[in-house]
């Protein structure tokens, strides 16, 4: 048992608890504050959403021992907040409730929004409460009652507060416990992407997935390794990667857009370039952040290419490995980012061979990542294999 110390809801509490006792089970258990609901129990639906150090945190995958010495704030101690009062009543009136079971945790987040947020923007609200589910309501009503709170708020000169209270990197709370005992300072400063990510920071790592992928392509291996030094002309063959600056032989600054659904998101980050022309092969290690949706990305490729038909073709061997944080890793499901990695893995070798042989690149080509476009090709897919196998069986 640990004795951990802490504030919530304005009031200090010291109390013994196992080390691996959730935040959620501490304030529902030890101090009977039931409105933290316990839904997924996994971090994805919301339920159980309280303000840690004034951010809006999972408190079902956030350890109680991780939280020393931090302010924790429960939607019971919201009662009296000003901004919170007004979002109860927007919920009445825009019939935003039904069953109730995850309100307090989306007026947690939706609080968090109405801090932040400049403007009554639908989209944006979207997606600031995508990481708290509902089963009963469609979420119009919900979406309604936040823009007109930020609305009326706004109109009465009420200006966002930037960041709405973010002063650190990771999850919020991440450190605080050692930090506590320590007496060390506990938030580091936020900095850019392209700053945080020197190159002595560009870490290797161990992906939670790793894909592996072959293609073949017109071009003798030399042309081929040649090629993968031209890091802008790679970037030029990768739907929704740009280039923040000329790139260096060991390292590369730039930005991928993806769009899952409703979610859209810019990583910013930078990458090291690393490559052995003995052996034709070659590793990119990067990282990135999303800064809207607080999602972190590391990211490994591993390339090797053989010769095919005598040297006149080559075999590109492709590892790419990944770990994925934050709110968009609630939308992987791996069975179809397999599928995705083959489909994009095989537009890149397209790009890649018209580039190669001096081919114009197709018209239209998307702007940013779009995996719900390419998803519908890959279920297409699935749909034919399954009717071929019947037919086959038939």
């Amino acid at each position: 048992m640990n004795t951990i110390a802490l504030q919530v809801n304005r009031r200090a509490v010291e109390l013994s608890a196992e080390p691996r006792t959730s935040l959620a089970d501490f304030v529902r258990d030890k101090l009977d504050l039931t409105g933290t609901h316990l839904g997924c129990e996994h971090g994805v639906c919301g339920a159980c959403t309280v303000l840690l150090d004034g951010v809006p945190a999972r408190s079902c995958i956030t350890y109680a021992a991780a939280c020393e010495g931090a302010d924790i704030t429960t939607i019971e101690g919201l009662d009296e907040d000003e901004i919170t009062t007004e979002l109860r009543a927007a919920f009445t009136r825009e019939h935003a409730l039904q069953c109730g079971y995850c309100t307090p945790g989306m007026l947690v987040s939706a609080r968090d929004l109405v801090l932040r947020l400049p403007d009554a923007d639908e989209r944006r609200i979207r997606v600031g409460l995508s990481g708290n589910l509902c089963r009963c309501t469609g979420y119009v009503g919900i979406v309604r009652a936040v823009q007109s709170v930020i609305e009326a708020r706004r109109a009465r000169s009420i200006a966002p507060q930037t960041g709405g209270g973010r002063t650190s990197l990771g999850p919020v709370g991440s450190g605080r416990a050692a930090a506590s005992r320590s007496e060390r300072p506990v938030q580091q400063a936020l900095a850019p992407a392209s700053e945080s990510a020197a190159p002595g920071s560009i870490p290797d790592f161990v992906p939670a997935t790793v894909l592996d992928q072959r293609f073949t392509l017109a071009q003798p291996p030399a042309e081929v390794f040649a090629m993968f030094e031209d890091i802008a002309g790679i970037a030029a063959c990768l739907p929704g990667v740009s280039l923040k600056s000329p790139p260096s032989p060991e390292r590369v600054e730039g930005l991928i857009r993806v769009r899952l659904g409703p979610i859209a998101a810019a990583f910013e980050g930078a990458a090291r370039v690393e490559r052995d022309p003995a052996t034709l092969s070659g590793r990119i290690v990067g990282i990135g952040t999303d800064q809207r949706s607080h999602s972190a990305t590391q990211g490994e490729i591993r390339y090797r290419l053989l010769p095919l038909e005598g040297g006149a073709a080559t075999a590109v061997e492709l590892s790419i490995g990944y770990t994925l944080t934050g709110m968009l890793a609630q939308v992987g499901r791996p069975g179809l980012v397999r599928d995705l990695a083959k489909r994009l893995v095989a537009d890149f070798a397209a790009n890649l061979d018209r580039h190669m042989s001096g081919r114009p690149s197709e018209p239209g080509a998307p702007a940013e990542l779009s995996f719900w476009s390419i998803a519908s090709d890959v279920l297409r897919a699935r749909i034919a294999r399954m009717l071929g196998r019947r037919s086959g069986t038939g």
